[in-house]
């Protein structure tokens, strides 16, 4: 039998068709499913059928038990015995209510009339003081009637809350639902307040308290809904916002429904304070735990109710118990939170979540706010004060892991790495201004006794006047997990935790009202600092147990004990090999075997730094970042980074050097290498997303730390130098990963590229300046590689633009013929003169002469006669874009051409003998300047603002107001300094703001239009990010070289000789010792003479290309001219294309030097020659 036919099997006999074995089964399987679901399909129909069947039964039997009641209770309305309307009222009028209205969600018009009727009858019966009508007479009779009057009891009390629950979607603002919403809360209230039974007998006292008590649990144990019910109700009123007017005037039985609503939301709770020892007391959380997730997170819960019913929300009976209950069940409260209904939540919270709400309304309720500045705030009488704040720790902690969460869904295509010339990180939700604008700001209203100084102080004073107890009243069970004391670290945590929320949800102001606050709060600052100083000085401050865990972190690692330190001798060891790594894997290399001098030939290995005086500055406890300290730590940080960033922004420098507040200097010391440790190894060990807000505060203020010490000198050099000393990468490793810093790379690779990357771009001044020298001279290297690749330098000579320039119009010249080349100014200039005699100049220009073109057309554009820029009043003299620029003929385009040109003197290493003012150069680095920066520029104007600034009089005495004049072309020009100011006053309570708008204005805004052109030339041929390496001071350095002087020896060991001469030729010999006796003034004219330049490289005279050379030129004398008669009469000359001085034979150092300066001085060329 062949292979095939021995799986077939016959069903019917060999005169059917054969099928298969599996085909058999798959048949036989298909089959059985649908005889399944046919079964269940019957089944199914068979159960609807019984259902709708029931349903209809119900319904109709429902509606007969209706129409009986109607008739009965119309017969029957006088001579109701409370047994009567328990079983012939109360028993059919709960099941057809039930059947009718309450199973479908909805009340119907017929039910409203039978409810009123029955909550009527209810309410006639309460108040009766005939025991056998009072209905609440059978809590207190047989145990059959108790069981059946708690039972229907709790039933009228949810049906009750269940027609509150429906008020805005029953007949919305028909007077019928509001009169039957009125009645059910009048009879809770009634059935759950013992001093409104009217049948209590000095007998029945007892029971009909544990009747009431067990009501009053009912409610308060989640099964009768009422916090829902009440939260459904609350959310209908109106929100009065101070940007809204309530359209409509509540009614008399609004206000009662609402007091009553509150009043039923309170109730548990006043049960629990009168009865602490009840049975019930284990439920002492539930009802907190309900009122907590249901009424607290209501949007704007305070401003929808009358102001009469806010101190009842307010008493420490009521947050006590709900402070506690979060702190206990903070875990289970915000998973409720997070999993409420949204279609229950208010149209808002597309903006803000429950937490959110809840958050806000806490702080509300805490605080009361006064109407002036008498009695701004305070706090609730007996509050908790380590609840309330502990309480909103919590809450915010899980309000910013939302906003995070959102916010980041949005960046997360983003480059990862935080861009420190941008505002606060955490930005979002901008589409709340669109679609609720106004929410959003009364809102953030909510916290505003946050950014009220009343409120820090009045911590601050309970944390220092005790700091171990607490109230008898508020004192916690001894299940509850929190700290024992009121600490620094808490008030801590609370206001970093609010900066966060203000920076991302205040659209107008950002942090600026909690910063502003916290600045000024006397002793707050140095607070933070005394507990950082404890922690990451212990040398020179006693560290406390207490402040010892800090940290180490107890949430960041199980192994920290050990397994820090570990880490910490590790990352030194490690860290060098990393930048080998990055560079290898550009070129291919394998990392064994390779050191620096293998990776990089011909670069130097980092500068070496004193280890000891650096290890001074390296702080051990953040040496691993953010990431390897405690969670208590970064929000100390955090806060007091920003704090300070802030008050720096305001402080001078009559405050910060010679006054020394708020730290003395040593202080400030400190404070600058703690940032600059903490910024260095949080790119070097990667920065993760919880400790962006931290990174964020500690770049920015350490950026102005660092600003105000190159401005004026605090901090030793090697402070800033300390976190890279030991594993600073290589220089072209450096600029190499700079420039592929946000390229496509793979991901083992971004990280280590990005951090080093950052590295570079945040804290340059990690490197020593002449190694980001030569990190700017990679840069350029890299550029002309890569514009040689492109095609763009395709050979020597070409792609060179040809100019022709009279010496007396050098300026025009340039202007007309380079000013439209943009970017192509990169390429070769060859420059031929024509003399003032209307000459050609002599010469071949092999890039001499296009350096000294550079050099003559600065000197001519820049000079104060010019009109272009002119000079500050200090004593250096430095330049500044003149503002009456703006009117001369293509002012602001010369402007720009001139931000070419210098482009093209650092582009090309060419020194200019200029340097520009500090506030003009960082507007080029994209820095705004603040005040003390106008010390700089004009320090008369700056003097003055100081006196106004401390003035102890009365301002006005010195009649000024909120306008500065300009002069320019003999005329006067009064520009305001804010909208109106000509008519604004300046008064002791706006002179800090006249000061900062007067500084702003000279620093910033009327600058701005002459270096935005300046920079825009500029930028066509250096890379911003190239020039951002360096300070203000340092690309002064960089544009004109170092010192006014020439390091003599330098020069003699970087010099060739050609045509003769020798080191040991007697005229050469002569040379250098006039060269010595030379003033430094005479040897820049000479280095000028020579190289058109007249200052050295900024790295010494090795690096000039070509190299300075002295060639011979011979001249026959007799040998007796040595010691008298005739010398050599002919003049020296110069190449500069060639950096070649032409030296004849001279024999005496007198007729040398004076040659040599006859030469020097004469300003010419090629002409000499």
């Amino acid at each position: 039998m062949d292979e095939t036919r021995k799986h077939q099997v016959s069903l019917r006999g060999s005169s059917v068709k054969e099928i298969t074995r599996d085909a058999l089964l798959e048949k036989v399987s298909q089959e059985r499913e649908l005889r399944n679901y046919a079964r269940r399909a019957n089944a199914a129909a068979l159960f609807i059928q019984r259902v709708w069947r029931r349903y209809k039964v119900t319904k109709m039997v429902a509606l007969q038990l209706q129409e009986e009641w109607e008739t009965l209770v119309n017969r029957n309305a006088d001579g109701m015995t409370g047994t009567w309307i328990s079983n012939a009222v109360l028993r059919p009028f709960l099941f057809f209510t039930a059947c009718l209205s309450v199973r479908h969600q909805k009340i119907q018009i017929r039910d409203i009339n039978c409810m009123k009727t029955c909550f009527r009858i209810l309410l006639e019966s309460l108040n009766s003081t005939d025991i056998k009508k009072n209905f609440c007479s059978l809590a207190t009779s047989t145990l059959e009637e108790r069981r059946v009057w708690t039972f229907q009891a709790r039933k009228l009390i949810s049906l009750c809350l269940f027609i509150l629950s429906e008020f805005n979607k029953s007949h919305a603002g028909g007077q019928d639902i509001i009169v039957l919403t009125s009645l059910a809360m009048r009879l809770v209230v009634f059935l759950t307040d013992l001093k409104g039974w009217k049948s209590i007998t000095g007998d029945n006292h007892q029971d009909s308290d544990r009747a009431v008590k067990d009501l009053v649990w009912f409610m308060g144990s989640g099964k009768s809904g009422i916090y829902i019910s009440i939260r459904r109700y609350i959310t209908t009123l109106d929100v009065s916002v101070s940007s809204q007017i309530n359209s409509v005037v509540p009614t008399d039985d609004k206000i009662l429904i609402t007091a009553s609503a509150i009043t039923l939301a309170l109730r548990p709770f006043h049960m629990i304070n009168l009865d602490v020892n009840g049975p019930a007391i284990l439920d002492v959380h539930n009802a907190a735990e309900q009122y907590c997730v249901f009424l607290l997170t209501i949007p704007w819960l305070v401003q929808r109710l009358p102001s009469i019913l806010i101190p009842a929300l307010k008493h420490k009976s009521i947050l006590s118990p709900c402070f506690q209950t979060i702190l206990i069940l903070k875990e289970k409260i915000l998973t409720k939170m997070s999993e409420m209904d949204q279609s229950e939540i208010h149209a808002s919270s597309k903006v803000i979540p429950p937490v959110g709400w809840a958050l806000a309304n806490i702080i509300c309720l805490a605080t009361g706010s006064g109407n002036d500045s008498v009695d701004p705030g305070w706090f609730i009488q007996g509050l908790d004060y380590a609840s309330y704040v502990h309480v909103v720790i919590t809450l915010a902690e899980n309000f910013l892991g939302w906003l995070e969460n959102v916010g980041w869904m949005r960046k997360e295509k983003q480059d990862d790495i935080i861009d420190v010339s941008a505002e606060p990180i955490d930005t979002i939700l901008h589409e709340t201004e669109t679609m609720y604008g106004s929410a959003e700001i009364s809102y953030m209203d909510m916290f505003r006794p946050i950014s009220q100084q009343w409120h820090l102080k009045n911590l601050l004073a309970i944390m220092n006047a005790d700091s171990h107890t607490q109230s008898a009243e508020t004192v916690p069970p001894n299940n509850i997990e929190r700290s024992e004391k009121f600490e620094l670290l808490d008030i801590a945590f609370f206001y970093s935790y609010m900066l966060r929320i203000f920076s991302v949800l205040n659209p107008t102001f950002g942090s600026l009202p909690v910063l502003n606050m916290l600045s000024f709060t006397p002793g707050f600052l140095v607070n933070l600092w005394g507990a950082l100083e404890s922690i990451l000085f212990p040398r020179n401050s006693h560290i406390t147990e207490s402040n010892h865990h800090l940290c180490i972190s107890k949430n960041s690692g199980k192994e920290k004990d050990g397994g820090f330190v570990k880490k910490q001798k590790g990352a030194n060891k490690d860290g060098s090999n990393k930048w080998v790594n990055v560079l290898n894997k550009f070129t291919g290399k394998s990392q064994s075997g390779s050191d620096y001098r293998d990776v990089i030939e011909g670069h130097p290995r980092p500068s070496p730094v004193n280890e000891d005086s650096s290890n001074e500055w390296d702080i051990e406890p953040l040496r691993s970042g953010p990431q390897g300290i405690s969670k208590d730590l970064t929000c100390l940080l955090h806060l007091f980074c920003a704090t300070y960033s802030h008050l720096l922004l305001i402080l001078d420098d009559i405050e910060f050097y010679e006054k020394q507040v708020p730290f003395t200097l040593e202080q400030q010391q400190r404070i600058a290498s703690m940032l600059n440790t903490l910024v260095y190894n949080g790119f070097s060990n990667g920065i993760g997303r919880q400790n962006r807000p931290l990174m964020d505060s500690a770049i920015r203020c350490l950026h102005l730390m660092y600003e105000r010490d190159c401005r004026h000198q605090f901090c030793p050099p090697v402070l800033w130098l300390s976190p890279a000393t030991k594993n600073r990468p290589p220089i072209a490793v450096a600029a190499r990963t700079h420039e592929v810093f946000s390229a496509n790379l793979r991901t083992d690779d971004a990280l280590t590229i990005r951090s080093m990357g950052s590295i570079i771009t945040t804290t340059p001044h990690v490197f020593p300046f002449e190694e980001r020298v030569e990190m700017f001279r990679e840069f350029i290297k890299m550029d002309k590689a890569s514009r040689k690749m492109a095609g763009e330098v395709s050979g020597p000579g070409s792609q060179s633009v040809e100019i022709v320039v009279r010496r007396g119009h050098i300026v025009e010249d340039g202007f007309q013929q380079l000013n439209s080349l943009g970017s192509r100014l990169k390429s070769s200039i060859h420059v031929s003169f024509v003399s003032e005699c209307g000459l050609p100049e002599a010469g071949l220009d092999y890039g001499g002469l296009s350096k000294e073109f550079l050099t003559d057309i600065t000197k001519a554009a820049f000079s104060p006669e010019y009109g272009l820029f002119s000079q500050t009043s200090t004593s250096d003299r430095l330049l500044i874009p003149n503002a009456s620029a703006r009117y001369l003929e293509n002012g602001i385009q010369m402007i720009e051409f001139l931000g070419r040109v210098v482009g093209k003197a650092l582009y090309e290493g060419i020194l200019l003998d200029y340097s520009f003012s500090h506030v003009f150069v960082q507007k080029l680095l994209g820095r705004y300047s603040f005040l003390d920066e106008l010390s700089t520029l004009d320090p008369e104007l700056y003097r003055n603002l100081i006196y106004v600034k401390h003035y102890d009089g009365d301002v006005k005495e010195l009649s000024l107001d909120f306008t500065v004049t300009e002069e320019s072309f003999g005329q006067r020009h009064v520009i305001e300094l804010k909208s109106g100011g000509k008519d604004v006053s300046v008064t002791n309570e706006n002179k800090m703001q006249y000061v900062h708008a007067i500084a702003d204005y000279k620093l910033n805004r009327q600058i701005l239009p002459f270096s935005n052109a300046f920079y825009r030339g500029l930028i066509d041929l250096i890379s911003p990010s190239w020039l951002k390496l360096f300070n203000a001071s340092e690309v002064n350095q960089l544009l004109s070289g170092g010192n006014h002087d020439i390091d003599v020896d330098d020069l003699k060991n970087n010099t060739r000789y050609t045509g003769g001469y020798s080191q040991g030729s007697r005229t050469i010999k002569i040379f250098w010792e006039v060269i010595r006796d030379f003033e430094p003034k005479e040897r820049c004219m000479l280095l000028k003479f020579v190289t058109s330049c007249s200052r050295a490289p900024l790295l010494g005279f090795k690096h000039l290309q070509p190299t300075f050379t002295i060639h011979k030129v011979a001249c026959d004398l007799p040998i007796w001219a040595t010691i008298g008669g005739q010398d050599v009469e002919r003049l020296p000359s110069a190449s500069t294309c060639y950096n070649t001085l032409k030296l004849p034979t001279y024999k005496r150092p007198s007729t040398l030097k004076a040659k040599l300066l006859y030469a020097i001085s004469s300003n010419a060329g090629f002409e000499l020659s």
